[in-house]
């Protein structure tokens, strides 16, 4: 069974709203509310206050158990923008916009299974086993009569260029005397 909850026309940004219904999509219910509770961000407030509505719709309207409720959908719609403008210097006017959001919560029940550990990753040998069955009962790819490829020519970085030597000192006219 379903239940959801839907706030519509809330004065928070969906950007900052999708961040904070990111973190209790999948969530037990009880487990999204502590969530909540303790998220610094300002849009949890209102998303918390929809989770909350969510688990009474689902109490009273369906008779479901609330510690058996998953939030299976979370999400956020952008609502109307309100315009305002800001004066600014020079008679300009800076535009200024108040975004809203829709937010809706989705809760279902699931039967209290064991939590599903993930699956044992495989050794590496056997997937090189594996993969070398196969290629070994392939039949070898006649040749095309192309050579290989050649490889780029990786082009080395230019030495750097030793320090120019001085020119020997100019003779004095006393030197060129003697």
């Amino acid at each position: 069974m379903e239940a959801r909850a839907q706030a519509r026309f809330v004065r928070v940004t969906p950007m900052k709203a999708r961040r904070v219904v990111d973190l209790i999509r999948g969530l037990p219910a009880a487990d999204a509310q502590a969530v909540l509770r303790f998220a610094p961000q300002d849009a949890s407030e209102p998303v918390g206050k929809v989770l909350d509505s969510a688990i009474a719709n689902a109490t009273n309207n369906h008779n479901l158990d609330p510690a058996s409720l998953v939030v299976t959908e979370a999400y956020v719609d952008e609502g109307p923008t309100m315009r305002r403008f800001r004066p600014r210097a020079q008679g300009r006017a800076f535009r200024i916009r108040k975004r809203t959001s829709h937010i809706t919560v989705v809760l279902e029940t699931v039967e209290a299974a064991p939590p599903v550990k993930a699956p044992a990753k495989k050794s590496t040998s056997a997937k090189a086993t594996a993969k070398a069955a196969p290629k070994a009962s392939d039949k070898p790819k006649a040749d095309d009569g192309k050579a290989p490829a050649k490889k780029a020519a990786v082009k080395k970085a230019p030495a750097e260029k030793a320090a120019a030597k001085k020119a020997p000192a100019k003779a004095t006219a006393t030197e060129e005397e003697s």
